[in-house]
Parts: C-alpha cells; sequence; structure tokens
C-alpha cells in the first residue's frame, strides 16, 4: 500500500484541508529542522541517494515527521508501506513483513515501513517488528511525539538512527504561511487574500512551532473573512478563527523578561495564584515550556533549598513529565510544581553559601589541597606523604571525625543554615560538629584501607549554568 506516493495530486483535487494540500513534495520544499536535514546532513544524504536506513523520528506535532516520510515514498523506489499503531495488530506487522520478504526475494525490491505514531505500539507489537528491521527486511521509518528512550524497546532503538525534530521557529512558520497564500496551485493563492502583520504574529505565536496547526487556523481565518465578502484577514479574525484572544507577549523583548521575572518572583514570595498567573501567560503566549521548568529547576535550589529538599525533586520531575508527555497534557505537571515550590518554605541558605564559597576562592585563592586529602594511587605517593593522616569517617561513631578538609588559608564558614522548614533538622548535627571545626590537620593517621582512597586527581567539571536568561 504506497499511500503517499499517490496522495499530494489527489489532496488538491479532493479539496483536502490547507495544511494537507501544502505537505512539501520534495527536501528543498521542506522548512525548517536545518539541524537535521540541511546540506550535507545524514538523513538528507540517506533520503537522496534512496539508501535510507531505519530512522526514529522524534518530535513535537507539525514539526515534519509525516511530511519527511512523505517525501521519502515519493522520492524512493523501494515499495512504500504504512501502518497506523492506533489501528495496526502484530498480525498486520507480520503480513507486512512477510510481503516485504516475498518481494525482496522475487525481485529485490526494498520495502520501506512508515509507522506513525510508533509509541503506541505495545511490546509485542514492537518485538513481532524486530527481525524485519534487524535483517533489513525493511527499513523502519518511525514517527514519535514521545520520547522513545520510554517508549520504544531498546533492541529496536539500537538498530535505528534517531532523530529529534524541534518546534519550528516563528520564522519558519511566517515562511509556511505565506507560501500557502501565494502559492495558487495548492494554497490560496489566486483568492485576493493579505494578511495584517499582527494577525500573522499572532498565528505563528500561537501555532507553538506546528505548522499544521498555523496552516489550519489560517484557512479557518480565511473561511470567516470570505463568508463575509472581504479580502482581508485581521488580528480580530485569527483570534475568531483560533479562539483565543492574542496574548501580548514579546518572546524577544522585554516582556519575555519581565513574565519570567515576575513568575519566579511570584514563586518566592509564597503566591501560588500570581505563579499560576504568569505560568498560564507564557504557555498561553508559545513561550518554550522547556524554558519555564529549567526556571523552576533553579527556584528550587535558588528559593527553596534545605528548606524542603524534595522541591528540586518535585521541579526535575516536572520538566521530565514535560519530555515525556509534551503539552497541551504537561502543563498540568508544571502547574503542580509552580504550586509545590509556592507553597514550600523558602531558604535562600545554599545560594549565599555558594556565592561566599566562590567569593573567598577568587580574593584568597584555590589553595593547596591538604596533603591527607590527595589522591595516593601510588605507594611511591604515600612515602612522600601523599594520603597519610587521612581519617576514615566509617571507622568512627556517628560516621563523622574531627579533621580539616579545607584548603590552608581559606577560613569557610560560607554556609549558614536559615531556620526554615526541614533545614534547621537537617542542619543540627552539623551545626554542632561545625563549632569542632579544626584549625589544623589531623595528628593521627587513619584506616590503612582508605587512607589513599578519594577521587582521582584533576578539577571537577563545573556546572554548566543556564545562560539563556539571568536569575531573575
Amino acid at each position: 500500500m504506497d499511500l503517499f506516493s499517490a496522495s499530494a495530486d489527489a489532496a488538491v483535487r479532493a479539496g483536502a484541508p490547507l495544511a494537507a494540500r501544502m505537505r512539501p513534495r520534495t527536501l528543498d520544499e521542506f522548512v525548517g529542522q536545518a539541524h537535521v536535514l540541511g546540506e550535507g546532513s545524514a538523513l538528507r544524504s540517506l533520503i537522496e541517494a534512496d539508501e535510507l536506513r531505519s530512522v526514529i523520528l522524534w518530535g513535537p506535532a507539525g514539526s515534519g515527521k509525516t511530511t519527511l516520510a512523505q517525501i521519502v515514498a515519493l522520492a524512493t523506489s523501494s515499495t512504500f508501506e504504512e501502518l497506523s499503531a492506533t489501528s495496526a495488530g502484530v498480525k498486520d506487522v507480520r503480513a507486512v513483513l512477510a510481503a516485504a520478504r516475498e518481494r525482496l526475494g522475487a525481485v529485490g525490491r526494498r520495502t520501506i515501513l512508515f509507522i506513525d505514531e510508533i509509541h503506541r505500539f505495545n511490546k509485542a507489537q514492537q518485538d513481532a517488528l524486530l527481525p524485519g528491521v534487524e535483517d533489513r527486511t525493511v527499513v523502519l521509518v518511525g514517527a514519535t511525539t514521545e520520547n522513545p528512550f520510554f517508549t520504544v524497546n531498546a533492541p529496536l532503538l539500537s538498530r535505528s538512527l534517531l532523530f529529534r525534530l524541534e518546534p519550528l521557529s516563528t520564522t519558519d512558520l511566517e515562511t509556511i504561511v505565506r507560501r500557502a497564500l501565494t502559492d495558487a496551485e495548492r494554497g490560496l493563492g489566486g483568492r485576493d487574500l493579505t494578511l495584517d502583520p499582527d494577525a500573522l504574529a499572532h498565528l505563528v505565536d500561537r501555532a507553538g512551532g506546528d505548522a499544521r496547526g498555523a496552516l489550519n487556523a489560517l484557512e479557518a481565518a480565511a473561511l470567516v473573512v470570505e463568508a463575509r465578502g472581504q479580502r482581508h484577514v485581521t488580528l480580530a479574525d485569527v483570534e475568531d478563527a483560533l479562539q483565543r484572544p492574542r496574548v501580548v507577549y514579546d518572546r524577544a523583548g522585554d516582556q519575555h523578561y519581565d513574565v519570567a521575572s515576575a513568575f519566579i518572583k511570584s514563586i518566592r514570595g509564597s503566591d501560588p495564584d500570581a505563579a499560576l498567573h504568569y505560568l498560564a501567560r507564557m504557555l498561553a503566549a508559545g513561550e518554550d515550556p522547556r524554558f519555564i521548568a529549567r526556571r523552576m529547576v533553579i527556584s528550587a535550589s535558588e528559593d527553596v533549598g534545605l528548606a524542603d529538599p524534595q522541591a528540586l525533586g518535585v521541579a526535575v520531575a516536572a520538566f521530565q513529565a514535560l519530555e515525556f508527555v509534551g503539552l497541551p497534557e504537561a502543563q498540568l505537571n508544571l502547574a503542580e510544581a509552580v504550586v509545590y515550590l509556592a507553597l514550600a518554605p523558602k531558604s535562600n541558605s545554599t545560594t549565599k553559601a555558594i556565592a561566599a564559597a566562590t567569593r573567598e576562592l577568587e580574593e584568597a585563592g584555590a589553595g593547596r589541597v591538604p596533603a591527607h586529602l590527595q589522591s595516593a594511587s601510588h605507594p611511591g605517593e604515600r612515602r612522600l606523604g601523599i594520603g597519610v593522616g587521612y581519617v576514615y569517617p566509617h571507622d568512627h561513631p556517628g560516621h563523622w571525625v574531627q579533621q580539616r578538609y579545607l584548603p590552608e588559608g581559606l577560613q569557610g564558614g560560607y554556609y549558614r543554615p536559615s531556620d526554615q522548614g526541614r533545614e534547621p533538622q537537617l542542619a543540627d548535627t552539623w551545626r554542632e560538629r561545625d563549632k569542632l571545626r579544626p584549625d589544623e590537620p589531623p595528628a593521627s593517621p587513619g584506616s590503612d584501607r582508605a587512607a589513599g582512597g578519594g577521587q582521582p586527581r584533576g578539577a571537577s567539571p563545573r556546572p554548566s549554568p543556564d545562560r539563556e536568561e539571568p536569575t531573575p
């Protein structure tokens, strides 16, 4: 069943939706995804040479997964088959593999099998597919909106090339919409329609990187205008078609920073209503949800901190849920985390502690790692005193022993626990021990089994901050 090869012209004749009519037919018509389809890229080269290997295309709705499958169908000399994971079962998979095996043996012709929404295939269905992919009876093109590391069997994933498609940029969507307005053969060209700049901006903002959504909204707005006997599409027409008013929000300008700042400060100020307002506002305006999730992960440590150590896990889980589920459902995960962070007790002790440690590092220098803490991986190093004198805390009551860990010349005292939430309880034992913090290295060596232990030499990599935006 060669689903796509005959569908492009038929779609135009049958009056199919604008998004279907405007689906690109060649790689040159394809807009966006330059990171995987740019000139000389692996995927583009394989398609152009008709030497495609099994691939998994992972990306949000409207990013071009099915379009790429259609382009492959139109370009390949292989037989192109399609299965939908929402309706096909193990029997269907085996039937396609049997036909492909017979075709390959009889006439030497390959089969490319496209499976839309492959994440919906259960383990049995994916296992049935695996032998055909492994021996290349079929070349698999799987499309999924969900993280394939969680939804596609590891053996199947390991035998496929994985390409991640990103939401289309506003520039990409503007190109697609303008093309649809001017294309007389497949689009709205020849109908003398014009689109206000603010209407175009709202259209692409609300599309959220989804080309199909943008074209569906454009077509709906055009039908509304033409029903009135007019030819000019305004912002009000687009709002009417989308059933959503325009949210004033410039993702490249001050509003982006202002709303993000207000969002974080509302969490910091323990106001869940305000935090939810700014979350809804950013989502409604098409803000990148991963940016929002990153700010929440930062806030969990910067503002909640050790007053509720679980807050960081909640924020990270929301980020992972966003990657796993995607919008619009993931707004529930984000909202849950936002409310949790806003209601949690607040402490910025760790924020101040790392700032103090950095400040002393800059003012006093790094200092030499105490000899008893240095790694002694060779017996000769111990003869030089390296690693000698280290006391293994686990050999002592309470798994703690008094000894110096800071380099000589540094005063420490960076961490000052707050009295909020769980932090006093977490810090109680440390408070007592900190009073005994020694000024000099210990005089007696520790157990032989751990004296040379510790981390390998070399500085640990510094954490990479999210440099997209400064902390509001």
